[in-house]
C-alpha cells in the first residue's frame, strides 16, 4: 500500500488590517480581514520537514502589511489580492498558486451639524464585501460577494401549492414576510474589471429584484436576483446564493381578547429554512480553481 501527499496550501489566516488615508484633512479608513494561502513545491516540508521552499506565514502576513503601504492603500480588495497572488507567485520560484480572500468592513464618517465629520467613523454593519481570487501559474480567478446582507418584505409574499404528508403542519398563505440574510459570491470571467462600481451594481441589482418580485416561494426570488445580475452583467458567468429563510411566525393573540390581522410576529432564529443555488450563463467558461476551498455553496 502507498502513501502520498495528496493536495494542500498553507498560509496565515485572519490578518487583521486597518489603513487610513491621510494624505487631505479629510481621512480615509480601509478595514480588511486578509487570509494568503500558497502552493507550490512543499512534498519535502510534509514529509521530511525540509523548510527549504515553506516561505513562513509571518512572512506572508508582513507582506501584506508593507505592500498596503508601498502601494499606497488597498483600493478596492479585488486588486489587492490579484496583485498579492502575484507577487506571492512571481517573486518565488517555488511557488506556483496562491488563495487570497479578502473581508472589507465598511465605515462611514459621523455625521454632525456641519457635514460629514472629517476623521470620526462609524462602522456600517449592512453587510461584509468578499472577494477571492485564486492564481495557478499564469491562470487568474476573482470571486466576488457579500454576507451578511439582512433583507425583508413585509407582504408581497405567498407559499402554497406545495406536496403535503401527514406531518405537514405549515399552513398555506397568500400573504406572509419574507426574510432573509443573503450571502452572495459571483465568479468573473477575466480581470479587466472595475470592481468597484460593478459590486455597487451587483448590489443594487440584487435588492431591486428582491424588492420588486412578487415572491411565490424564496427560490423564486433568489432566481430573480440572479437573472438581473446576469442580465446587467456579461462579465459575470454565475453567481451563487445562500439564502436561510428566516421564518416570522403570526402570534395568536386570541386568548387575549386581540384580532392580529398580520401585524405582530415572532421572529425564529431557529430552525430555518436554507436555500441555495446558482444562476450561471449557458454559455460561460469553465469555473476552474475558482470555487476550490469557497465553502457554504452548492
Amino acid at each position: 500500500m502507498g502513501i502520498r501527499l495528496g493536495d494542500n496550501q498553507y498560509g496565515k489566516a485572519e490578518v487583521r488590517l486597518v489603513h487610513i488615508t491621510r494624505d487631505t484633512p479629510v481621512h480615509g479608513i480601509k478595514d480588511i480581514n486578509y487570509g494568503s494561502q500558497l502552493r507550490g513545491d512543499l512534498e519535502t516540508v510534509h514529509t521530511e520537514g525540509d523548510n527549504g521552499t515553506c516561505l513562513p506565514t509571518d512572512t506572508q502576513k508582513n507582506t501584506v502589511y508593507a505592500k498596503a503601504k508601498e502601494w499606497g492603500g488597498v483600493g478596492a480588495i479585488e486588486d489587492f489580492a490579484l496583485k498579492m497572488a502575484r507577487h506571492f507567485v512571481d517573486e518565488h520560484e517555488y511557488v506556483y498558486g496562491a488563495r487570497q480572500e479578502v473581508e472589507e468592513y465598511t465605515w462611514e464618517r459621523i455625521a454632525t451639524g456641519e457635514g460629514p465629520h472629517d476623521h470620526a467613523f462609524v462602522r456600517k454593519g449592512a453587510e461584509t464585501r468578499t472577494a477571492v481570487v485564486t492564481k495557478d501559474g499564469d491562470s487568474e480567478w476573482v470571486v466576488s460577494g457579500f454576507s451578511g446582507l439582512t433583507v425583508l418584505k413585509s407582504t408581497g409574499s405567498e407559499f402554497h401549492g406545495y406536496p403535503k404528508t401527514k406531518y405537514t403542519t405549515l399552513a398555506e398563505t397568500d400573504d406572509r414576510i419574507l426574510a432573509t440574510d443573503v450571502t452572495a459570491r459571483w465568479r468573473y470571467i477575466g480581470t479587466g474589471v472595475e470592481w468597484d462600481k460593478t459590486y455597487e451594481s451587483v448590489k443594487a441589482l440584487a435588492l431591486e429584484a428582491f424588492a420588486e418580485t412578487h415572491s411565490l416561494a424564496l427560490q423564486q426570488t433568489l432566481y430573480a436576483m440572479g437573472k438581473a445580475v446576469l442580465e446587467a452583467h456579461p462579465e459575470i458567468a454565475e453567481i451563487k446564493f445562500s439564502m436561510p429563510n428566516n421564518h416570522h411566525f403570526l402570534v395568536d393573540l386570541s386568548p387575549f381578547g386581540l384580532d392580529n390581522p398580520n401585524e405582530v410576529f415572532f421572529a425564529a432564529d431557529r430552525p430555518y429554512g436554507l436555500i441555495e443555488a446558482v444562476v450561471e450563463r449557458d454559455d460561460a467558461p469553465e469555473a476552474g480553481r475558482a470555487w476550490e476551498t469557497v465553502p457554504g455553496f452548492v
